[in-house]
C-alpha cells in the first residue's frame, strides 16, 4: 500500500529544481549564442505585386545597405529604377523609383563622395536612341540631384560605374550607336555633374560587351566582359580583358576562352596587380554552365583558373578579393540546392580551390546579382526570388556570417522548447517517485 513519504517529496522537488534551473541556464546559453549569430544573419524580401530585382548593392556607413535594381510593381513606367535603403537588419528606411513611361533598369550603384548615391543603367524613356546610358545621382537620402542620358540612335547599355579622384564618374557597358561592329566596350568618363568629357569604343566587327569596370592602382582602367569579334570568334564568345590608360586609350587586351562560350561579368584588380576575373564557362568543367575564375598577372597572362559546379547549370556574377588574399563569389546554382536556380556563394583560397560554399533558395528560381562584405565580417547579397511568389520576382538580401550561414534555429522556440523539457523533467520524476513508493510499500 502506497505511504507519502516527505523526505522522498523533497528530495524529488530538489530534483527537479535543480534540473529546471540546469535547462533555463542551457535555454538561455542557447538563445543568446542564437541571438548574437542572428544579428550576423538574416534574409529579408521586397516588392510588390509585378516584377521586382536588385541588381547592384553596397553597404553604408551606418551599418545598413542600399539595393539598386528595377521595379515593375512601382513607379511611372513599364519598368522603373528602384533604390531602396534598409537598415543593419534589412528593414526598410526607405525607397525611391526613378523613371519614365517606359522601361529604366539600374545594374550599379556606388556611394558617392558626398554622402549620395550614384546610378548607372539605361533607359528607355529618355535619351537620343531606343535605349542609352543612364546615369542618375543622388543625396543620401535617395532625392534626384540631377540626371544625364549618354547615347546615340541605338540601343546604349550601361553595366558598371566607378567614381574618380576629380570627383567624376566613369561608366561601362556596351554601344550599338558607335564603334566598329554590332556591339561594341563603351566607356564613358564625365565630370562631377554627369557631363561627358571623353568616350572610347572597344571592338571587332562582331558583338563585344562591357559588364564590369575597375579603376586601376595606376589612375586607368580595366573592363572586362565577352567578345565575338576576337578569341574563338564569330557565336563563339570569349572572357575579354581590356586595359586603358586614365584617357581610355588601350594600353593592352587579353582573351581567354575555349571551343565554345564564356561569359565574363566581374572584375576586381587583385592585390598583387594583376587581375581576378569570374563569369561562366561551357568550354571547361563538367556541367553546360560552370562558374569559372580566371587570374592574371598585371599584364592580363594567366596565372590560374579554377571551375566550380555540377552536372547543371552554374555561374558567378559577382566576385570580391578577400582580406586573406582569397576570393569571394556570388552567383546561382542549378546543380546543387533546393530549387530550380538557388543562390550560391563560394569561398576559395588565393589559389582559387573552394575553402567553402553555401546555397540558399527555395523551390523557385533564386538569382544572386551582387555582393559586399560587411564590416563585420561577414557577407550581404542581393538578388531576386521567385520562391516567395511562383509567378513574380522580389527583391532578396541575404545577411550572412564570415562562413556564409544564416541561422536558422528561431529564437521562439526557446520558450516552448523549455516548457517541454521541464514537463518531461515532471513527469519522468513522478514516475520514479510512485515506483519508489511502491517499492518501499
Amino acid at each position: 500500500m502506497f505511504r507519502w513519504c516527505p523526505r522522498l517529496e523533497k528530495s524529488g522537488a530538489t530534483f527537479i529544481l535543480l534540473l529546471v534551473f540546469g535547462s533555463l541556464l542551457i535555454l538561455f546559453t542557447a538563445s543568446f549564442a542564437v541571438f548574437v549569430r542572428a544579428s550576423s544573419g538574416w534574409s529579408q524580401t521586397y516588392g510588390g505585386a509585378e516584377d521586382d530585382g536588385a541588381l547592384s548593392l553596397t553597404q553604408t556607413a551606418d551599418g545598413g545597405y542600399v539595393l539598386a535594381g528595377y521595379t515593375r510593381s512601382f513607379g511611372a513606367g513599364e519598368a522603373d529604377v528602384w533604390l531602396v535603403k534598409v537598415d543593419s537588419s534589412g528593414n526598410m528606411q526607405w525607397n525611391r523609383t526613378y523613371g519614365g513611361a517606359e522601361s529604366e533598369y539600374a545594374f550599379s550603384v556606388i556611394k558617392t563622395s558626398d554622402g549620395g548615391y550614384a546610378i548607372a543603367g539605361y533607359t528607355g524613356s529618355f535619351g537620343a536612341g531606343g535605349d542609352d546610358f543612364w546615369l542618375i545621382k543622388t543625396d543620401s537620402s535617395g532625392n534626384m540631384e540631377w540626371n544625364r542620358t549618354i547615347g546615340g540612335a541605338g540601343d546604349d547599355y550601361a553595366f558598371s560605374l566607378v567614381e574618380t579622384v576629380d570627383g567624376g564618374y566613369t561608366v561601362a557597358g556596351y554601344t550599338r550607336s558607335y564603334g566598329a561592329g554590332r556591339d561594341d566596350f563603351w566607356l564613358v568618363k564625365t565630370d562631377s555633374s554627369g557631363n561627358a568629357e571623353w568616350n572610347r569604343t572597344y571592338g571587332g566587327w562582331d558583338d563585344d560587351g562591357a559588364i564590369s569596370l575597375a579603376l586601376c592602382s595606376d589612375g586607368g582602367y580595366a573592363l572586362a566582359g565577352m567578345t565575338e569579334s576576337f578569341g574563338y570568334g564569330s557565336d563563339r564568345d570569349d572572357f575579354w580583358l581590356v586595359k586603358t590608360d586614365s584617357s581610355g586609350k588601350m594600353e593592352w587586351n587579353q582573351t581567354y576562352g575555349g571551343t565554345i562560350r564564356e561569359y565574363g561579368f566581374c572584375l576586381v584588380q587583385a592585390s598583387d596587380g594583376g587581375y581576378a576575373f569570374a563569369g561562366s564557362t561551357c568550354t571547361f568543367g563538367v556541367g553546360s554552365h560552370d562558374s569559372w575564375l580566371v587570374k592574371t598577372d598585371s599584364s592580363g597572362n594567366m596565372e590560374w583558373n579554377q571551375t566550380y559546379g555540377g552536372t547543371d547549370a552554374d555561374g558567378t556574377t559577382s566576385l570580391i578579393q578577400t582580406e586573406d588574399v582569397g576570393y569571394i563569389l556570388a552567383g546561382s546554382t542549378k546543380s546543387f540546392g533546393a530549387g530550380d536556380f538557388d543562390s550560391w556563394l563560394i569561398k576559395t583560397d588565393g589559389a582559387g580551390n573552394t575553402q567553402w560554399n553555401q546555397t540558399y533558395g527555395g523551390r523557385g528560381t533564386d538569382i544572386a546579382a551582387s555582393l559586399v562584405v560587411t564590416s563585420d565580417g561577414g557577407y550581404a547579397i542581393a538578388g531576386y526570388t521567385y520562391s516567395i511568389s511562383a509567378v513574380n520576382s522580389d527583391l532578396w538580401l541575404i545577411k550572412t556570417d564570415e562562413q556564409g550561414v544564416i541561422p536558422e534555429f528561431p529564437s521562439w522556440i526557446i520558450l516552448p522548447l523549455f516548457l517541454f523539457i521541464t514537463l518531461c523533467a515532471v513527469a519522468t520524476k513522478r514516475r520514479t517517485f510512485h515506483q519508489s513508493a511502491n517499492t518501499r510499500t
